[in-house]
C-alpha cells in the first residue's frame, strides 16, 4: 500500500481548510450551520444537566449527549489544527484557545468531579456566527470597542492601581478602628469590606459599629460614588475617538475650518473648494 505523498497531504489540508474556514462554498456553509447547531445544543445540555430534577430524570441521556458533542468538537479541533496554515498561530489565537477549552473540561471531569459544567465556555463559539452570516457591520462595531479598550488600557490600568491603593488604605484604617471584636479580624478581610463598600455592592455581612468606623464607611461610600464613573468616562472618550472618521489636516481658506474627511474636495461647512 502506497504511503500518501507530500502533495496529497497538502491537497487534503487545503480541502479541509476550505471547508472549515470558507463560507463561500456549499460544504463550508453546511459545516458552519451544523457546527452552530451543535454548539447551541451542547450548551443547552450542560445547562439542563445542572438542574437537579432534570439530571435525575434524564441524567443518562445528558451524559451520552455531552460526550457525543465532546468527541465531535475534539475531531473538529484536530481538523482545524491539521489544516491550519500556521498551527501555532491558530493554537494561541482567541478561537483556538476557545476551541480547546470547549473540550478540555470533559476530559478533566474524569479526574475532577463537576469540572464538566465549565463546558458552558462553548457559548463563546457562537461568535463564529458573525463570520458565517458575514455580519460585517457588527464586526466593525466590535472593532471600535476593541480599539477603544486598547487605547484606554494604560489610563484604566493607572485608575485600577490607584483604586487598589485606596481600598488597601481604607481597609487598614477600618481594621485599626473596628478591630476583631466588630468582625474585622484581619486586614485582607477589611480590604474585602472596603471593596464591597466602595463599589456600592453592600453585602451587609460586615459593617462598622463604632461612630468613627461609620464615618470612615461614609467616606468610602462617597469616594466610591465619585470614582465609579471614571473608567466609563475614559472608555467612552476613547470610543468616541475611534468611531470618529479620520480627518485630513486641511484648513479651509474661506471659513477657516480645520480638518476635513479624507478625499474631500470641498469644505463641509461653507462649500469652498479646498484645493484653491
Amino acid at each position: 500500500m502506497k504511503r500518501p505523498t507530500t502533495e496529497a497531504i497538502a491537497h487534503l489540508r487545503n480541502r479541509i481548510h476550505i471547508i472549515i474556514e470558507g463560507t463561500d462554498t456549499r460544504l463550508g456553509k453546511l459545516f458552519d450551520i451544523v457546527l452552530l447547531i451543535a454548539i447551541v445544543a451542547s450548551v443547552a445540555v450542560v445547562m439542563l444537566d445542572s438542574v437537579l430534577y432534570m439530571r435525575l430524570q434524564f441524567g443518562t441521556i445528558f451524559f451520552y449527549a455531552e460526550w457525543f458533542f465532546t468527541i465531535l468538537f475534539t475531531i473538529e479541533y484536530l481538523l482545524r489544527l491539521f489544516s491550519a496554515p500556521n498551527r501555532f498561530r491558530y493554537m494561541f489565537s482567541f478561537f483556538g484557545v476557545v476551541d480547546l477549552l470547549s473540550v478540555l473540561p470533559s476530559y478533566l471531569s474524569l479526574f475532577f468531579v463537576g469540572v464538566q459544567y465549565l463546558l458552558v465556555v462553548r457559548v463563546l463559539r457562537i461568535l463564529r456566527i458573525f463570520r458565517v452570516l458575514k455580519l460585517k457591520a457588527y464586526m466593525q462595531q466590535a472593532g471600535f470597542l476593541a480599539s477603544a479598550l486598547k487605547t484606554s488600557q494604560q489610563k484604566i490600568t493607572v485608575f485600577f492601581l490607584t483604586l487598589l491603593l485606596l481600598v488597601t488604605i481604607f481597609g487598614s484604617v477600618i481594621y485599626v478602628v473596628e478591630g476583631a471584636e466588630n468582625g474585622f479580624t484581619s486586614i485582607p478581610l477589611s480590604i474585602y469590606w472596603a471593596v464591597v463598600t466602595m463599589t456600592t455592592v453592600g453585602y451587609g455581612d460586615m459593617s462598622p459599629k463604632t461612630p468613627l468606623g461609620q464615618a470612615i464607611a461614609t467616606m468610602v461610600m462617597i469616594t466610591g460614588y465619585s470614582i465609579i464613573a471614571v473608567p466609563t468616562g475614559i472608555f467612552t472618550s476613547e470610543l468616541t475617538k475611534s468611531m470618529r472618521p479620520q480627518l485630513h489636516p486641511i484648513t479651509c481658506s474661506n471659513c477657516g475650518k480645520f480638518g476635513h474627511a479624507n478625499g474631500a474636495a470641498f469644505c463641509d461647512r461653507c462649500g469652498n473648494d479646498l484645493h484653491v
